[in-house]
Formats: structure tokens, C-alpha cells, sequence
């Protein structure tokens, strides 16, 4: 069942409280925390991380510029949060991969779904491109998307391998590394080839077809 969503994706209310509370005063209201977040996730899609403004997040947030300060100290720290939001959002709303109850080729099948970068945010793909971009001038926030998004997922699809190859049901000899980044990067390529999010729906199954037959024992 699909959760209900704000408008940049993330289930509503899935905001966290945060680690760090001001300092006296009245509380923070979380609502509030949630609707920059909210709105830096958006203004990433549309003007990328250069080009964003922390007047126009507190704009389209309703809330004033030192609100914003009074809660981040400045965009890297505000942007990291929101990539943090956004991942917290996705672990919940995403199902445990019960490889027990699926055949091995549906168990693999699943894990190239889900290591789609937008298996759970239709955005992901522009963002993760647009951090990229940033890599020389602030490497920073690819390094936390890497870490953080990709490489879980990515070894998500290894670790899969590596127990289907314990069960008999993959070859022993499986570059599982390779393949794991092989899958991941088709959903880029099939992005940038012009496949609408309806077609890269059904790569995962495409893979398969293709990669199954190589990989099974």
C-alpha cells in the first residue's frame, strides 16, 4: 500500500526529531522543521544546490529567514539534513526483502528494483546528477549521497548474490561487485537514453531476462 505524501515524495509526517534543539526558549515545532525540508528538497529539483536559495526555501516554507538560521547555520547543513529526511522516509515506507519466500530469480529480480534510484523518489535520478555536478566544488554532499543512498543499495544487490550463491542457486565464480554496479548504472543509462519512468519500471525484469541465464548455477 502506498503511503501518503507530501509534495516532494516523503510519506507526511515521517519527519524525525532532530538530534540538536535550540537553545532555550520555547520548543521547536516540527511542523515547521518539516515544511523546509519539504521545500529544500523541491528547490534541489529546480534550481540545483548552486543556485538555491535559503530566502526562497524560507519563502516557499512560510516561515522567515532567521527561523531558517535559527535551526541550520547554513545551506550544506540544511541540504545534508534534507537528503537525511528523505532516507529516513524511504526506510520506512520500503518492506524488508524476504529472500525466504521468493524464488532465486525473483529474489534477484527484486533487488534490481530496488537498487533504482527511483524506487522510491521519481526525483532521485536529478538529484543524485546534480550532486554529481557539485562533486569539485563541494564534494561533501556526494560523498553523503554515496554513502548514505547508493552504496547500501548497491550492496543490497551483492549481498542478495551472495546468498543465493550459498543456497546452490547462483555460480560461485559471480563477480557479484560487478554486476551489482552494472544494474544500478542501466537505470542511469536508460535515463539519459530518454526512457520515461514508465519503461524503467519494467528494467528490472528486462535485467533479469538478460542476466539470469549467466548468473544461475
Amino acid at each position: 500500500m502506498t503511503p501518503s505524501r507530501t509534495a516532494s515524495g516523503e510519506p507526511s509526517g515521517e519527519l524525525s526529531a532532530r538530534k540538536s534543539g535550540p537553545r532555550g526558549g520555547r520548543p521547536r515545532d516540527p511542523g515547521v522543521d518539516e515544511a523546509i525540508l519539504v521545500a529544500t528538497r523541491r528547490r534541489l529539483v529546480t534550481d540545483g544546490y548552486s543556485r538555491m536559495a535559503l530566502g526562497d526555501i524560507a519563502a516557499d516554507a512560510g516561515v522567515t529567514r532567521p527561523t531558517l538560521y535559527r535551526r541550520w547555520p547554513g545551506k550544506l547543513e540544511l541540504v545534508i539534513d534534507a537528503l537525511d529526511y528523505g532516507l529516513r522516509a524511504q526506510t520506512a515506507a520500503t518492506p524488508p526483502l524476504l529472500l525466504e519466500v521468493m524464488t532465486p530469480k525473483e529474489a534477484f529480480t527484486e533487488a534490481i528494483r530496488r537498487v533504482d534510484p527511483c524506487y522510491y523518489n521519481p526525483d532521485a535520478i536529478v538529484l543524485q546528477g546534480g550532486f554529481i555536478s557539485e562533486a569539485d566544488r563541494v564534494p561533501e554532499l556526494l560523498e553523503h549521497v554515496v554513502t548514505r543512498a547508493v552504496e547500501p543499495r548497491v550492496s543490497q544487490v551483492e549481498n542478495v548474490l551472495r546468498q543465493l550463491t550459498d543456497r546452490g542457486a547462483v555460480r560461485a565464480d559471480v563477480d557479484t561487485r560487478t554486476v551489482a554496479t552494472m544494474v544500478f548504472g542501466a537505470y542511469f543509462g536508460a535515463f539519459l537514453r530518454g526512457d520515461d519512468a514508465r519503461t524503467r519500471a519494467g528494467l528490472a525484469d528486462k535485467l533479469t531476462a538478460s542476466l539470469w541465464p549467466a548468473l544461475r548455477a
